[in-house]
C-alpha cells in the first residue's frame, strides 16, 4: 500500500506526483493490468517466450 503525506507547503500536484511515481516504482499499475481479464496459462507460457525470444535477439545485436 503506497501513501503520500502531505506537508503544509506542498501543493497537491507536487504530491500526486510523487504518488503515482511511488506506485510506478511498486509495480502497482503493471500489476493491475495484467490481471485486469484472465489469462490461460497456455497464453502465458506463450508470452513469456515471446519477451525471452525478443530479449535474446536484442543481446545478440549488441
Amino acid at each position: 500500500m503506497s501513501e503520500v503525506i502531505i506537508h503544509d507547503d506542498e501543493n497537491f500536484e507536487r504530491a500526486l506526483k510523487r504518488f503515482k511515481k511511488k506506485c510506478e516504482k511498486a509495480g502497482i499499475l503493471s500489476d493491475l493490468r495484467k490481471h485486469r481479464h484472465y489469462e490461460k496459462p497456455s497464453e502465458r507460457r506463450k508470452r513469456k517466450l515471446n519477451t525471452a525470444m525478443r530479449k535474446n535477439r536484442r543481446t545478440r545485436h549488441v
